[in-house]
């Protein structure tokens, strides 16, 4: 198969084809598409600069950049001084980037796309394994700054690695802040072996010592109390969710348009050029010729009649607006992250302290009333 690879990889130098390496990976994967898209974009802006030098006005940029050598920068950067994959997500979120793990493969979604940009299309440098080992050793280099034992990282484990977890681990909970209590008889009837039930045991008296820590350190004096800060909390997590769909509702409707708006624009030189038509003959020619501008350019404007706009807002404030839009909802995302994380401390809370002092969930009071 390598002696395949390396004879395409001679033939296509022979042609002066472009190519891909295929013998080894390729840090930045740039496909036939991106490649004639910098092409362009790279021409296109250097008439511009030009333009401007004439009139004396210096360039604000003379490297054109993809959008994906724009979301490569980004990962690279959040990837410098990220020491886990919690870290290093969250400092994608803050750039508007969204990173998903998928069957052991990580895909990243920024704020103009419905789809999400593979690591496969994007290089072997932002792949799974090669994202972990850069995490691994930023975090070994900050403990060795710190002088501090490393803790373990933990990562997202793919589909096969959590097959391959024994029994224990899989039904032992999470090891961070207060758990839910284990309901032990109920496990022994669904089978669980002694050996579990000892687990649970520990755990339950774990479990208890943390519930009551934070019973205490949050000031509550009754349960009464607590049910009612869950209450409250509950009630601000749901108005930020409320929040957070309008403002994500609000930055669909820019988006679609300011796609609508710039398909609009390209179209003004097949529009001026209708309009300098003398005769009717003339003009449904350039029609026939120009139909696709055309279909675009109608499309567009019903669009814009259809959602009420008279007069079409400039792009580059719809696109400051965008992106204001966009730092807006990935505050009110951390802080519904924020929020989601105390209601359910709260409830793993409310839920232990009604096994310890073995309170009856409310339906179940209300069953015995109705008895």
């Amino acid at each position: 198969m390598e002696y395949f690879k390396a004879e395409v990889m001679e033939m296509c130098h022979r042609e002066n084809l472009y190519q891909i390496d295929l013998l080894n990976g390729s840090k930045n994967r740039i496909t036939e598409r991106e490649y004639w898209a910098k092409r362009k974009g790279q021409a296109a802006l250097d008439k511009e600069n030009a333009s401007q030098v004439a009139t004396g006005e210096p360039p604000k940029q003379t490297k054109f950049e993809t959008d994906k050598e724009k979301l490569r920068r980004t990962i690279r950067a959040a990837l410098s001084s990220a020491v886990s994959f919690e870290d290093f997500s969250g400092k994608l979120l803050q750039q508007g980037v969204t990173v998903k793990e998928s069957r052991g493969r990580l895909s990243y979604l920024t704020p103009d796309r419905t789809k999400p940009i593979t690591a496969r299309k994007l290089g072997d440098d932002f792949d799974r394994a090669a994202v972990l080992e850069a995490l691994t050793i930023n975090a070994q280099n900050a403990a060795r700054a710190a002088e501090t034992p490393l803790p373990k990282q933990e990562y997202p484990r793919s589909i096969k690695d959590r097959l391959q977890r024994n029994k224990a681990a899989v039904n032992a909970p999470k090891n961070d802040g207060v758990q839910r209590m284990v309901d032990r008889e109920a496990k022994r009837a669904e089978g669980k072996g002694i050996g579990y039930d000892r687990w649970a045991a520990v755990h339950n008296l774990k479990q208890m010592a943390a519930t009551m820590s934070v019973y205490e350190e949050s000031g509550f004096s009754s349960p009464e109390e607590l049910e009612a800060a869950l209450a409250a909390a509950s009630a601000e997590l749901s108005n930020v969710h409320a929040e957070l769909k309008a403002v994500e509702s609000t930055l669909r409707e820019k988006k679609d348009l300011q796609k609508q708006l710039l398909a609009y624009i390209k179209t003004k030189p097949a529009r001026d050029g209708l309009r300098a038509q003398k005769t009717e003959k003339a003009r449904r020619a350039y029609r026939e010729q120009h139909e696709s501008e055309f279909i675009i350019s109608e499309s567009a404007a019903r669009y814009f009649k259809a959602q009420g706009i008279s007069k079409l807002p400039a792009s580059k404030a719809l696109q400051t607006e965008i992106e204001q839009l966009t730092k807006e909802k990935n505050a009110l995302y951390n802080e519904y992250r924020e929020k989601k994380a105390n209601v359910r401390e709260l409830q793993t809370v409310k839920s232990n302290l009604d096994k310890i002092l073995r309170r009856e969930p409310e339906r179940g009071k209300g069953q015995e009333n109705e008895r």
